[in-house]
Order: C-alpha cells, then structure tokens, then sequence
C-alpha cells in the first residue's frame, strides 16, 4: 500500500509511554519546588539560630563591659593613675549600644524585652554609682570610698545584673535548642521528601530504561530482517541485471546473425532475381523498339524503376550487413561510412585508423562498426556539431576506439545514468567484448567523448561474450516470465 504525504499515517506515542513521560516531569517539577521550600526554611531556621546566638554574645558582652568598668575603677582607686579609667569612660557608650542592638534582636520576644528593661535599669544605676565612686575618690579620697563601700550594696546590684544576664542567656539557650530541634526536624523532613521523590524519580527511570532498551531490540530487529531483506533484494537484483544484459548481448548477437543471414538473401536472391528481370526487359525493349515504340518506352519507364529497386535493395542490405565490412574489412568500412556521413550531415568527419582486425574476428568488427554508426547516428541527431573525429588504435591492454565531437554535448543526467537505447547498445556491444564503454565530456568540456575499450585477446574475449546456448536462454526466459 502507498501513501502520500497528506495520506501518510502519523504514528503516536503509546499512552503508558505518554504516561511515564509526564509523571517524570511532574516529578522533577514537584521535585524542584521541594528543594526551593526546604532551602528556604533552612535559611529562616539557621537564621533564627544565628541570631539566638547573638543574643546570647550580646549579654556576655554587656556583663563583661560592666566587669570591666568596676575593674577599672579599682584599679584607679589603688594606683590613683586616670588610665585605668578608659574602660568605665567608654562604658556607658557601648552599653547603650549593646542594648539598642538586643532591642533589634529580641523584637519578637516580648518576655526577653521585659527581662531586658529590667537589665538595663540595673546596668544605668551600677554604672551611675560608679560614676560617683570617682567624684567622691576626687573629693575625699580612698577613705570616703571604703565608707562608701561598707554602707552600699555594690555587691548585691553586681549579683543582680549577673542572676538577670544568666536568666536572659538560659531562656536564650532554650529557645537555640528549641529552634536547633526544629531545624534538626525540618532538615530531616527535607531530606525524606527528597530521597522519597528521588526513590520514584529513579523507579520511572528505571521503567524508562525498560521501555527504551525493549524498542532498541526491537528496532535492532526490524533494521536486521530489513537489512537481511536488502541484501536479498540486492542479490537478485544483481542476479536479474545480470542475466537481462547476458540475454541483452544474445539478442545483439542474433540480431547481427539475422541481419547477416537477410543480407545474403538479398543480396544473392532478391539480386539474382533482379537482374534476370534488368536483362529480359532490356531484350524485349529492344524487340519492340521498331515495331511498338510505345510499349518499348513503356518497359524502358520499368527498368528504370527496377533499377531505383535494385539501388533500395543495395541501401538495404548495406544496412543490414556492409559489405566493405565483410570484403576490405573494418578500416574501409568506417573510413567509407564517416564520407558518406560527412556528404549527407555536410559536418566534417576525420578517421585515424591504425589498426584492421583479421577476418576471423567478424564479431569484433560488427561490433566496433555498430558503435561508429550508432555514434554518428546520435551526432547527427542531437550533438549539432561542426567537426567529428573517430579514431582506432592499439594499445598495451587492447583496441581503443574513439569518436569525439564539438557540439553541445550530452546532458549531465545522461552522462551519470544513461537510458538511451542508443546508448545502452553500444555498452551491450562493448560487454560483449569483454570491453567497456565511457562516455564523458569532451576536450576543454565541450561536445562529447564516446570511448570503448576493448581488451585482447578479442577472439577469446569475444568467444566469451558470444551467443547463449539453448539450454541457459530457455532458462532465463523461464525466470523472466516467472518475474513478470
């Protein structure tokens, strides 16, 4: 069956294919959302945690700024030496800064804000009293101090200020191992979604795999029984072709045979026959050239026309059998055939034969005269060409034969595959040697070049190639008829 374009039938994916197809996108869809959502609430969690910790560095930092003050005003009180009071100085700054940034951290945390009011209220008052501390030390000296430190409660604000820092950084620590449990639990959630989409992502490929590797050997399948088929086909066809150009070359064989066996006929028969006719109407025409002058020119109207008869007779077997071929050989033949061409087509023709093939070999010589002839046929035909050359030599491998015109050239399609009958029997005739015939484009790509080489021995090569025995025809046309 035979389609057209518009005809052909579309082949459609099968729908468990269609089916597999999309559940994998979907699945590398639905996959890649996963992994977006969780990378994003990683990043929230690690970032609740990184800021938990802050928290708690902050408050470290604030205890060790209000250390460091009280430091440094002992030491200052001992040594009487105002270096030591850069730390409580730039103390009051830096706390204010450090509460500022807990205010920013703790924003969501209404409990640690209240904790952290309350942390500052105490830090304000233990720096303040330190403040004082100095002025007094200024004012009264170590001795007022001591006083000063009997009587306050230094020492219990001190207490104060740690108890709140270590609640603060307790409820901190609490709320990071909250979050850090809550990350743990997300990252776990993350990664059984994503080893669970990964379990089906590989089970569809696996399924894939399956459907691909079931096509691949079935494809490897058709494309063996197609190949195997191929080579079949191949084979016969080179088996046909074969045996069509052996029956092809029989058929030249016993064409030039027949054509042989008419010629003698005619020429012997037909010939013999006219010519008694010639002789007896030429008695009668003299007979009656006195007596019945009418009928003598009437019957010499009738030799003339026998004599038109004979000179058809004489066309006809020449093309049928030349007999220059048959009694001064295939030189004068060609040499005689290429004048009356250039008489009759007016285009000039020059022979270069350096060779003549011995009587022996007539299949040779009808052969080579048949491609001449056929050659010129076609120039004449098609080639319009102004100038023709033909020429036969001798070489190392054989007899080369070569005719070679200046007209338009034959057409590229035919050069590549010839399909003139012309063309094809002059090849069966060069085959039929054991030869081979080109044809190509001629000097400087103009016009063309026919050339057909024959290898010699000939009369091997032409007993080769000579006429099939009944048996092998009766075959090959037992299996023509049986193609057909």
């Amino acid at each position: 069956m035979y389609f057209t374009v518009d005809q052909a039938p579309h082949h459609r994916l099968p729908l468990y294919k269609t089916v597999l197809c999309v559940t994998c996108a979907l699945l590398l869809i639905v996959n890649g959302f996963s992994l977006y959502h969780n990378l994003q609430a990683l990043k929230g969690s690690n970032f609740l945690l990184s800021r938990s910790a802050r928290v708690a560095d902050r408050l470290q930092y604030l205890n060790v700024l209000v250390l460091d003050a009280e430091s440094s005003l002992r030491g200052y009180f001992i040594s009487e030496s105002e270096t030591f009071l850069g730390p409580s100085k730039t103390a009051a700054a830096e706390v204010e800064s450090e509460f500022a940034e807990l205010e920013t951290l703790l924003a969501d945390s209404p409990s640690q804000l209240k904790n952290l009011a309350q942390l500052r209220s105490l830090v304000r008052r233990k720096l303040s009293i330190l403040n004082e501390s100095v002025g007094v030390y200024k004012q009264g000296g170590l001795e007022d101090i001591v006083k000063i430190a009997k009587v306050s409660d230094g020492r219990a604000a001190m207490d104060e200020i740690r108890l709140l820092v270590v609640i603060m950084v307790q409820e901190q620590n609490e709320i990071l191992a909250a979050r850090s449990a809550s990350f743990y639990q997300d990252y776990q959630k993350a990664v059984m979604l994503g080893i669970g989409i990964n379990v089906l992502a590989i089970l569809v490929l696996v399924m894939f795999y399956q459907l691909v590797r079931r096509s691949f050997k079935t494809r490897a399948a058709v494309e063996f029984a197609l190949k195997n088929a191929n080579d079949t086909l191949e084979s016969t066809v080179v088996k046909r072709t074969e045996q069509l150009s052996v029956l092809s070359r029989h058929l030249i064989s016993v064409s030039e045979e027949e054509k042989a066996r008419l010629a003698r006929e005619l020429h012997d028969e037909l010939g013999a026959n006219l010519t008694a006719i010639s002789m007896d109407l030429g008695a009668v025409t003299q007979q009656l050239l006195k007596t019945e002058p009418e009928l003598a020119a009437q019957l010499r109207r009738a030799k003339a026309t026998l004599l038109e008869t004979v000179e058809l007779k004489r066309r006809i077997v020449e093309d049928l059998r030349p007999s220059l071929l048959d009694n001064l050989g295939l030189c004068a033949a060609i040499e005689s055939y290429c004048e009356e061409f250039t008489r009759m087509s007016k285009v000039k023709c020059d022979t270069e034969i350096e060779v003549d093939i011995d009587q022996s070999e007539a299949t040779l010589r009808i052969a080579l005269f048949r491609i001449v002839q056929e050659s010129l046929t076609n120039i004449t035909k098609y080639a319009k060409a102004g100038n023709v050359s033909v020429t036969l030599k001798r070489v190392e491998q054989g007899l080369t034969l070569r005719i070679i015109d200046d007209g338009i050239g034959i057409a590229d399609e035919a050069l590549v595959k010839p399909m003139s009958h012309g063309l094809l029997g002059m090849r069966e005739r060069a085959l039929l040697l054991g030869g081979t015939l080109t044809i190509r484009r001629g000097r400087g790509e103009r016009g063309t070049c026919i050339e057909a080489a024959i290898p010699l021995p000939v009369a091997g090569a032409a007993a080769q190639g000579g006429p099939l025995g009944h048996v092998e025809l009766t075959e090959i046309a037992e299996e023509s008829s049986r193609l057909a």
